[in-house]
């Protein structure tokens, strides 16, 4: 079983969305819609999308202001955008203006009238085309532990995971050999612990970032995580609903969404 694609449509067509939007979810995708630029910016940041499908929305000019604050912002700028520009004798008074075509940076360009099942392997492709796999090692002493973590993460389309260690020595030696995006790292382990560990991946083997799990989420342990270089604290309890957004947000280098290293 693998996550389907979420795909944002930010239109406010009704009768094009609601089209659309029944064409990808036959298809398996998950669809989230917005019809207006704030909205569209508060699904983003809420839903975290696989891409996004950006047609009409008013007033003018809104349409090209939600693509700039897109690549703008730290990570979203990477996210696919297929433009949809409204019929040519609507341009004038709903398309995008000619300076703002001329700015477009989206994977792929085309205007209405277009058919929903037109766009699904269009779609498709440029996700087959954009979508890259965070890699990720599992630290941790516990196998329960490793082994509920991996179940997690192999459901995630966007994920992979390419090792696991049981100490923070075995860490050390698979960060070398197997070069992860993401460390998942436990605090509490045998032969080495994972704050040393830790420190010496971030040290030595920088384009690894670490993200401390653990179930002690006391201020000592906040600090001595940030202290050693770990961009993220994920508490056990709460790893559920954390770990994914943490691992998302660390990979693209948006680490102001990781959970908290501030002392509580």
């Amino acid at each position: 079983m693998e996550k389907t694609y979420k795909i944002l449509i930010v239109d406010d067509e009704l009768e094009f969305t609601q089209a659309l939007e029944a064409t990808l979810e036959k298809e398996g995708y998950t669809v989230v819609m917005a019809d207006d630029r704030d909205e569209a910016e508060k699904a983003v940041r809420h839903h975290e999308p696989d891409m996004i499908v950006l047609g009409t929305i008013m007033p003018r000019g809104d349409a090209f202001l939600f693509h700039k604050w897109l690549k703008q912002t730290l990570g979203f700028s990477n996210l696919p955008i297929m433009v949809i520009n409204a019929a040519p004798e609507q341009q004038l008074v709903k398309g995008w203006r000619r300076d703002e075509g001329m700015q477009c940076d989206a994977e792929d360009l085309l205007a209405k009238p277009v058919k929903p099942e037109a766009l699904v392997p269009r779609i498709q492709k440029l996700l087959d085309r954009t979508t890259k796999k965070i890699r990720i090692l599992i630290v941790d002493d516990h196998a329960v532990v490793r082994d509920g973590i991996r179940s997690v993460l192999t459901l995630q389309r966007d994920m992979q995971v390419v090792g696991e260690a049981v100490n923070g020595q075995e860490a050390l030696e698979k960060t070398v050999e197997l070069l992860p995006d993401v460390v998942i790292m436990d605090i509490v382990m045998p032969v080495m612990n994972g704050l040393d560990a830790a420190r010496e991946i971030c040290s030595k083997h920088k384009p690894a970032k670490v993200l401390m799990l653990t179930q002690y989420d006391d201020e000592e342990n906040v600090l001595a995580s940030k202290q050693v270089g770990a961009v993220g604290f994920i508490p056990k309890a709460a790893a559920s609903s954390q770990l994914l957004t943490g691992i998302r947000s660390v990979a693209r280098g948006d680490e102001s969404w990781i959970a908290s290293l501030q002392p509580r």
